[in-house]
C-alpha cells in the first residue's frame, strides 16, 4: 500500500479522538518559530520523554531541523489547531538503508490523550511508504508508557528491544494489513461519533437568520425546534428583534449569552462566509448551512472557516438535521413536522427525498433515530452518519440517498461493517443518462458511473432499490420480519388467479416457488376447504376461515421447505358474511420462524405494517412490490451469510518489474497511450498472466515465418493488426482468422498495410485456439471509485449483448467467486447437460491477478483481455490491449475530512 507524496503545499484536515479538527501538513521553514514554541512550552517530563535529557536548548535545536533540513531523506508533519502547532512527527532515512527511517513524535502540552500522535504517525507512515520506506525505528524511554502505547495501538507490526532504560521499537509499514485497516476504522468511528455529537446531540442551538415573519426558512426552522420541545437552550440571531417565535433573539452570534454547540444558518448566500467566520471565532462547534446558491468562492470561504475553527459542517443547500430521541428532541429542519421517533437513521442529499422518507418511515411506524440532510456535502457525509448510527445505540436500519461519493473505499469499508449489524438501504439514483445529468446538476458534482456504484453496493452489502417506494417496501419487511434464509417462497391465496400472478412476480424477482413435499401437501389438504389446491401457489379458496388460513401459513412456515410465505388476500362476500377477517388470521397468531408478508388487494397504501402478536406484518398493495422486497431481503441475507473474504497472496508476481515497464513507457510517452503487444505481454507476465502463443512482427516475411512456426496440426493461424486507432480490430477489419498457408498470411499482411496505412504498427500472429466459451476480463480506473474489475461474455458479442458484471478492486477471493457467477452467461461456465465446468479456479486466478495489477499500477487506465477462451482444461487469453496514463495513486486510508 502506497500513499500520497507530501509536498510543501499538501495538507489535509482530520479529526482527533475527541472530535476536534486539526490540519495535518508538512512543516515549512517558516514554521520554525511555532515548532520552537511547542517544545518550549512542554513540561520538563515531556522534554525528557522526547529527548531523553533535560535542557532548554534541546527543543530549539529540534525546531531548527524544520527550518534547515534539506534533501529527500527528511520529512516533518505538523498538526495544527488553527495556526497553532499542537504536534509534530518526523522521520529521517537511514544513510545505510534507505528503506528504513528513524522516527520521532512530540505532542504539545494540553493535547495529550486526544489522538494527535496517532494521527500524525498514520500520515507519516503513509508518506514514508510512498517514498520507499518500509519500516520505522524509534527510541523511547522504558517508562514512557504513553508513547509505547501509541506505537502499539497503530495496528502496524511492532517489535521491541530493551537496552537498559530505553526501548528500541521497529515498526513495519504494512498499511495493507487488515489489522491496521481495522484499527484506522475504529479510530475513525470514535472520532466521527465524538464530532457529530455537536450536530445531533447539542446542548445549545442558535438559528442565525431567523426572520420575524412566518414562511421564511429561518423562521420555520426555529418554529420546528420550539414546537418539537427541544431539550437544550435555544436562541435566535436577528439584529432587528428581541424575540422570534417567543425565543430570545440577539443581534450577533458573539452577543449570545452562551456559545452554541450548533448554529443553523439561514442567511443570504453573500453573508454565509462572514457568519461562519463569526461562529468559528465565538467557539461554535458545528454548522448546519441551509442556504443554497453559494458560488465557488463563497463555498471555499465557508469551508475554510469551518476547517480553521474546527467546526463540522452539514450542507450547504440542505434541509437541516433532526434527532427525536427523548433526551434531545431536535427538529432543526424546515420539513413539515410530524416525524416520529424510531429506529431508522436517514441521510439524504436531496431535501425532497428526505421529506418523502421522513413521512414514509413515520407512516409505517418505523420512525427516525436521526435525520441529516447532507445537501452539497462539503464536510459531513454518508460515511460519517454510518459511523454515528453504528454507535448511537438506537439505530436498527440505515437509510441513505447519495448522489455522489467523496471516498468510496472508506464508504465501502464502513458499509461492509455496518451492514453485518443492520440493513443499509439506499435508492440507486442516476442509473440512466438523464438521471445522471440531473444528479450532476443538482449536486454540482460529476455523477459516478452506474457499474462502479452498483459494484460498490454489491460488495458492501448495501440494499440498492430503484425508487423511494421500493425502499419503503424493503424497510417495512426488514423492520418487522426476519431475513429470508433463501429464495424459496410459498404463495398462499384465497383467489387462484391472484395467487398465480403473485407466483409469477416472485419468479420474475429472482425467487423460487417450489412445490411442497408430498407429506406437507397432504397435511395442507387435510386442513383446507374442499377444492383447495396445494401445488404452490396454494389456493385456499374463498371458503377458507381465519383458523384454516392461520393453520396453513403455520404449516408452511414450520416445515423447513420454504424461506418465506407470501399471503395474497382478496376481499370476499363469504368472509364478510361469516363476520371473519382473514387478515386477523395472519396477525393474531404467534410469530412463525420464517418471513411472512401479505398482499391485500383492497389496500390503498402501497405498503403498511400491520400490528401482530408476534411481530409487525408488512402488507403490500400489489404482489410485484412484495416480491421485490422479499428478493432484496433474501439477497441481503445471502450477503450476510457469505464469508467476508480475504485478498489472497498470489505467487509469481514481480510488481517492481511492472512498475519499471510503466515508468519506462511514460518517460517516452509522457501523455500516455496504448502499449504495443510485446509490452502488453511483458506487463501481464509480471503478474503471472499468460497470453496464448504469439509472435509480434512488422514485416510480411516475418509474418509468414511466424505462421509456419506457430501453426498447429491443422495449419490454421490468426493474424491481427495493432497500432494507433485500432482499438476495435474486428469492427475495423483488422483481424483475420483460420488462415492456412504462407500465401494467405502474406496476402493478409499486404491487405492490412494497404487499408490501414500508418495506423498499423505491426501484426500479431497466433495459432487458432481450441473452441470454448469466449469471455472478457479487464480493469479500468474510475476517477472516483478507483480500479474496477470487469468480467462477462466476450468475443464479438461483448458490446451487443453487454452481459458484464464488475467489482471494485482489491478483489477478495469471495468477490472473484461471485463476479464469475454474476453475468447472465454464468450457467455456460458451470457445466450444463452433463458437460464439465470450465476451469473456474483459473478464471478466479485471472481476475485476482488483474485486480492486483490495477491496485499496484494507478497508471493502468484500462486493460482488456478479449477474448479469453474458457475450457475445462484451462483458460487462454487471446488478445489484450492496455492503456497507460500518467497518474498517481490516491491513498484513501489515512484519516482525513473531505
Amino acid at each position: 500500500m502506497t500513499g500520497p507524496r507530501y509536498t510543501a503545499a499538501a495538507g489535509v484536515h482530520a479529526l482527533l479522538s475527541d472530535g476536534t479538527t486539526v490540519e495535518v501538513r508538512p512543516a515549512r521553514p517558516e514554521d520554525h518559530a511555532e515548532v520552537a514554541r511547542l517544545y518550549r512550552e512542554m513540561s520538563p517530563e515531556s522534554v525528557r520523554s522526547r529527548f531523553f535529557a533535560a535542557g532548554a536548548g534541546l527543543g530549539e535545536r529540534a525546531a531548527r531541523r524544520v527550518r534547515d533540513a534539506a534533501g529527500t531523506g527528511y520529512l516533518a508533519l505538523l498538526a495544527l489547531a488553527g495556526a497553532r502547532v499542537v504536534g509534530i512527527a518526523e522521520y529521517e532515512r537511514s544513510p545505510r538503508d534507505p528503506t528504513t527511517a528513524d522516527m520521532a513524535v512530540a505532542v504539545g502540552e494540553g493535547w495529550h490523550r486526544r489522538g494527535v500522535g496517532t494521527l500524525l504517525l498514520e500520515h507519516l507512515a503513509h508518506a514514508a511508504r510512498a517514498a520507499g520506506v518500509t519500516s520505522f525505528t524509534a527510541d523511547a524511554l522504558a517508562d514512557n508508557q504513553q508513547v509505547l502505547k501509541v506505537f502499539a495501538d497503530l495496528g502496524l507490526p511492532v517489535s521491541r528491544r530493551f537496552e537498559g532504560g530505553e526501548v528500541r521499537c521497529a515498526v513495519r509499514l504494512d498499511m495493507g494489513d487488515e489489522r491496521y485497516l481495522r484499527a484506522v476504522d475504529e479510530r475513525d468511528r470514535r472520532a466521527d461519533a465524538a464530532s457529530l455529537r455537536w450536530v445531533l446531540r447539542p446542548g445549545c442551538v442558535a438559528v442565525v437568520g431567523a426572520g420575524r415573519r412566518g414562511g421564511s426558512v429561518g423562521h420555520e426552522v426555529l418554529r420546528n425546534i420550539r414546537r418539537g420541545r427541544y431539550t437544550g437552550l435555544l436562541y435566535a440571531v436577528n439584529p432587528h428583534a428581541r424575540f422570534v417565535e417567543h425565543v430570545p433573539a440577539y443581534p450577533t452570534v458573539g452577543a449570545l449569552p452562551r456559545v452554541p454547540d450548533l448554529a443553523v444558518l439561514a442567511v443570504p448566500a453573500p453573508e454565509v462566509p462572514r457568519v461562519a467566520e463569526e461562529c468559528g471565532a465565538a467557539g461554535v462547534r458545528a454548522l448546519v448551512v441551509l442556504t443554497a446558491g453559494l458560488d465557488a468562492e463563497r463555498g471555499a470561504a465557508l469551508l475554510a472557516a469551518c476547517r480553521t475553527h474546527g467546526m463540522r459542517l452539514v450542507g450547504p443547500n440542505c434541509l437541516g438535521v433532526g434527532n427525536p430521541e427523548d433526551a434531545v428532541r431536535l427538529d432543526a429542519t424546515f420539513a413539515p413536522p410530524g416525524a416520529v421517533a424510531g429506529t431508522a437513521g436517514v441521510a439524504v442529499q436531496s431535501g425532497g427525498v428526505g421529506i418523502a422518507l421522513l413521512r414514509g418511515l413515520s407512516r409505517l411506524g418505523i420512525g427516525i433515530s436521526s435525520f441529516v440532510s447532507l445537501g452539497d456535502k462539503y464536510d459531513v457525509s454518508g460515511n460519517d452518519l454510518l459511523r454515528w448510527w453504528e454507535a448511537d445505540g438506537r439505530t436498527e436500519l440505515a437509510v441513505l440517498h447519495l448522489e455522489s461519493f467523496g471516498n468510496p473505499r472508506a464508504f465501502s469499508r464502513t458499509a461492509r461493517r455496518v451492514a453485518r449489524r443492520m440493513p443499509v438501504l439506499t435508492v440507486d439514483a442516476g442509473r440512466s443518462p438523464a438521471g445522471r445529468r440531473g444528479a450532476a446538476s443538482h449536486t454540482a458534482a460529476a455523477a459516478t458511473p452506474t457499474m462502479s456504484r452498483q459494484a460498490l453496493f454489491a460488495q458492501a452489502g448495501v440494499v440498492a432499490t430503484h425508487s423511494i417506494g421500493e425502499l419503503l417496501g424493503v424497510a417495512a419487511l426488514v423492520h418487522g420480519q426476519p431475513l429470508p434464509g433463501g429464495p424459496a417462497v410459498a404463495v398462499v391465496s384465497n383467489a387462484g388467479g391472484a395467487g398465480v400472478l403473485a407466483a409469477d412476480a416472485c419468479q420474475e424477482a429472482g425467487l423460487t416457488v417450489p412445490e411442497p413435499p408430498p407429506e406437507l401437501a397432504e397435511a395442507l389438504l387435510a386442513g383446507l376447504p374442499a377444492g383447495a389446491g396445494v401445488a404452490n401457489p396454494v389456493d385456499v379458496t374463498p371458503a377458507v376461515t381465519e383458523a384454516q388460513l392461520a393453520s396453513c401459513v403455520g404449516r408452511l412456515a414450520g416445515h423447513g421447505a420454504y424461506d418465506a410465505v407470501l399471503v395474497v388476500l382478496v376481499p370476499t362476500a363469504l368472509a364478510t358474511a361469516r363476520g371473519e377477517d382473514l387478515t386477523r388470521g395472519l396477525t393474531a397468531g404467534p410469530a412463525v420462524p420464517v418471513t411472512v408478508a401479505a398482499v391485500l388487494l383492497d389496500q390503498v397504501e402501497p405498503v403498511r405494517l400491520l400490528p401482530a402478536r408476534g411481530r409487525p406484518l408488512p402488507a403490500y398493495a400489489d404482489a410485484p412490490a412484495a416480491a421485490r422486497a422479499l428478493a432484496r431481503a433474501a439477497a441481503h441475507a445471502r450477503w450476510r451469510a457469505r464469508p467476508a473474504g480475504t485478498v489472497p497472496e498470489l505467487a509469481g508476481l514481480d510488481p517492481a518489474r511492472a512498475a519499471g515497464l510503466v515508468e519506462s513507457f511514460l518517460r517516452g510517452r509522457p501523455d500516455g497511450g496504448w502499449l504495443d503487444p510485446p509490452d502488453c505481454v511483458a506487463l501481464l507476465d509480471a503478474y503471472g498472466i499468460a497470453l496464448g502463443p504469439s509472435a509480434w512482427v512488422t514485416g510480411e516475411a516475418e509474418a509468414a515465418a511466424a505462421a509456419d512456426r506457430l501453426a498447429g496440426p491443422d495449419g490454421r493461424v490468426a493474424v491481427k493488426a495493432y497500432g494507433p486507432g485500432l482499438t476495435h480490430k474486428s469492427a475495423q477489419g483488422a483481424v483475420r482468422l483460420d488462415l492456412v498457408g504462407e500465401a494467405a498470411v502474406r496476402a493478409t499482411f499486404r491487405d492490412f498495410t494497404a487499408r490501414l496505412g500508418d495506423r498499423m504498427g505491426g501484426v500479431l500472429v497466433q495459432p487458432m485456439a481450441a473452441p470454448g466459451t469466449e469471455l472478457i476480463a479487464g480493469v479500468t480506473q474510475d476517477e472516483v471509485f478507483g480500479p474496477l474489475v470487469l468480467f462477462g461474455l466476450g468475443g464479438t458479442a461483448t458490446e451487443v449483448l453487454a452481459d458484464h458484471a464488475a467489482r471494485l478492486a482489491p478483489l477478495t477471493d469471495t468477490d472473484a467467486h461471485e463476479l464469475i457467477g454474476a453475468p447472465r452467461c454464468a450457467p455456460l461456465l458451470l457445466g450444463r447437460h452433463g458437460a464439465p465446468p470450465v476451469d473456474l479456479a483459473g478464471l478466479e486466478g485471472l481476475l485476482l491477478r488483474l485486480s492486483r495489477m490495477a491496485e499496484d499500477l494507478p497508471q493502468l487506465a484500462e486493460a482488456e483481455l478479449n477474448p479469453v477462451v474458457a475450457r475445462p482444461d484451462g483458460i487462454t487469453a487471446l488478445d489484450v490491449r492496455i492503456r497507460l496514463l500518467p497518474r498517481r495513486r490516491h491513498d484513501p486510508y489515512p484519516r482525513r475530512l473531505g
